[in-house]
């Protein structure tokens, strides 16, 4: 295959896991078709028992999906990958494949909100056993393992708060209990962190931010062993939730700039960190690119660079958060992150909204808080439009 060959990351961005068809296309073909033609009655029995391989239908089976997958297996350094409809289905899927009535999961209070929702409500209903712990303490990760552990999951950085955990250290303890640890690689991605090279079993991403990085398409993906994604792949024969074509193929041309992107992303998060740091309206910056940020080191080892995702607090509470956000032309006030252009949310009362207030204040997510993605404007641009609302403060 394209990715055994040695090709470095950016090579492989651009070119891992292209299949050309017989019209020779250059750039990736989009097949935008449900189901396929066999050429016998046996040939099709064969392809749908899985004695002959090639594909059967879109749902599970599709030439671009699958280049997609690919690519990002290639990327991230893993065997397989399964792509899905969004992030939160290819956490989803991991959760529906591997686990089962009686298993204990342990995940991060720093993730998503909506994973911690996932975890909690939902799969908390079909017998699986949650415990949530503070993701930089490994004693309280320690503690909560018992012989029913099968799951570690989190994020790093976490989202909104960028605190960063030791994936060797968290790998070596899910193995030493049996169980397997998987990493959502949303913020960084395989352009500046590789779980796997870790030891982590699993990566998951939502394709909808950086991968794409342009806002266009809703899109998640799964990468690990074969045995694993073969799992989820059953699952996701299924259930079904499956990612469309046309989205694997903008995901596809997303990849092909994403190094480039995210150490532009990477750059000018660092300016504006500096900057945000300076201003007397801000009580705090969490952004791991500052050395005083106490995962600066691990961040430092772990990634080749810092990424795009920082958050603030300021004084005043919700009311002062609000008036930043309000006063801001040109940061867009949206959820996703990722984008080429720079988005500023409140998570209390958006990603992190569904949370209860006891469940926020466990996360570390305050009134005062926003999450700056930043994207590939000019800097100072951007430190203009935040001080519209700052200087009110």
């Amino acid at each position: 295959m394209f990715e055994d060959d040695g090709y470095a990351f950016d090579t492989l961005a651009v070119r891992a896991g292209q299949v050309r068809s017989g019209e020779g296309e250059h750039s990736e073909a989009m097949f935008l078709t449900s189901s396929y033609v066999f050429p016998s009655a046996e040939e099709a029995a064969a392809r749908f028992s899985g004695e002959s391989s090639g594909n059967v239908y879109s749902r599970y089976t599709n030439p671009t999906v699958r280049m997609f997958e690919d690519r990002m297996a290639a990327l991230e350094g893993g065997e397989a990958a399964v792509a899905t409809a969004s992030g939160m289905a290819a956490i989803l899927s991991l959760c529906m494949a591997l686990l089962k009535s009686g298993d204990s999961v342990i995940c991060s209070r720093s993730v998503f909100g909506t994973t911690t929702a996932l975890f909690a409500r939902y799969m908390k209903k079909f017998g699986v056993r949650i415990t949530f712990v503070d993701l930089t303490d490994m004693q309280q990760w320690r503690d909560a393992l018992d012989g029913d552990t099968k799951l570690l999951f989190m994020e790093t950085p976490s989202n909104p708060l960028c605190e960063v955990a030791d994936i060797r250290q968290l790998a070596d303890l899910a193995h030493s209990a049996g169980a397997l640890l998987a990493v959502d690689n949303c913020f960084c991605t395989p352009a500046l962190q590789r779980p796997l090279s870790l030891g982590a079993d699993i990566v998951v991403h939502s394709a909808t931010k950086y991968l794409d990085g342009q806002g266009r398409c809703v899109g998640g993906v799964a990468v690990g062993r074969r045995e694993l994604m073969g799992e989820l792949r059953a699952f996701l024969r299924t259930a079904g939730p499956s990612m469309s074509p046309f989205n694997a193929w903008v995901f596809l041309k997303g990849l092909e700039t994403l190094s480039l992107r995210m150490q532009t992303h990477s750059r000018n998060a660092l300016a504006l960190a500096w900057w945000l740091d300076e201003q007397e309206a801000v009580e705090k910056v969490n952004y791991t690119g500052l050395p005083k940020h106490p995962g600066h080191l691990l961040a430092a080892e772990q990634q080749s660079a810092f990424g795009g995702m920082l958050s603030f607090s300021v004084r005043g509470g919700r009311e002062a958060a609000w008036k930043v956000i309000d006063n801001c032309k040109i940061l867009s006030c949206t959820a996703n992150l990722g984008d080429a252009k720079t988005t500023i949310v409140h998570p209390a009362t958006t990603t992190h909204g569904r949370l209860s207030e006891e469940e926020r204040a466990r996360a570390g997510i305050s009134e005062s808080l926003i999450r700056v993605s930043v994207g590939l404007e000019d800097v100072e641009d951007l430190q203009r439009d935040l001080l519209r609302g700052l200087s009110q403060l």
